[in-house]
């Protein structure tokens, strides 16, 4: 008889499928699939209202959000991008003249010291990276948990939650029902090629948006 799977074990194996499943993209439809999801982006109404941004440079076959960052720097909001600090994040202002170098996981973050960052909770949305998500927001990570420890303040607020966490993912990354675990902080929405919605929990009435099959402007 096969022993019942634990939650633990079932979220290693989700990310080892998803994340064979993402790097098997193509470089030319990874491409016109992170440009599909930024205009899902642009076009859901997550940005309305929202000056800080924080976004993510894509490593392991993730989204490339490039596509999106100059129609933020263009329409006057401000930009940021994570950095590891210990075990948690901090978020380093980003603009065309940043000057970028590899952290330990051999991913691009702005370099130099934390003047200008911006405090977690200052922020109004952030762009987050994943392996996996289902349809009531809960998401699966690298395994790091630095998302989970930085916004972990908001896991106890019913109201006054900022700032919303977007997930970012290739649709095939979607699934019905991922296991909880405690330190999970959930998703208020998420961005695939597929389209974007928000989860329950989000301010505001849950939407589903669609791209209707529309090429990336």
């Amino acid at each position: 008889m096969t022993a019942c799977m634990r939650p633990d074990d079932d979220i290693r194996r989700v990310r080892r499928e998803v994340r064979a499943a993402r790097r098997a993209i193509r470089d030319s439809e990874r491409s016109l699939l992170s440009h599909r999801i930024c205009l899902n982006i642009a076009r859901s109404g997550a940005l309305s209202r929202v000056r800080r941004v924080a976004c993510f440079w894509p490593n392991d076959g993730e989204v490339d959000l490039s596509p999106l960052f100059p129609r933020l720097w263009q329409t006057g909001r401000r930009v940021y991008l994570p950095v590891i600090a210990g075990p948690r994040l901090w978020f380093a202002p980003f603009t065309p003249d940043t000057r970028l170098a590899d952290n330990r996981f051999g991913i691009p973050e702005p370099a130099g010291r934390r003047r200008g960052s911006c405090p977690v909770m200052a922020l109004d949305l952030v762009l987050v990276p994943l392996v996996a998500f289902d349809t009531t927001g809960i998401r699966v990570g690298m395994g790091g948990g630095y998302y989970d420890r930085t916004f972990a303040y908001l896991r106890h607020r019913l109201r006054l939650r900022r700032p919303r966490l977007v997930g970012v993912a290739f649709s095939l990354q979607r699934r019905e029902r991922l296991p909880a675990r405690p330190w999970d902080v959930p998703l208020d929405g998420a961005a695939t090629d597929a389209g974007f919605e928000w989860f329950h929990r989000a301010r505001g009435p849950r939407a589903r948006i669609d791209n209707g099959g529309s090429s990336p402007e």
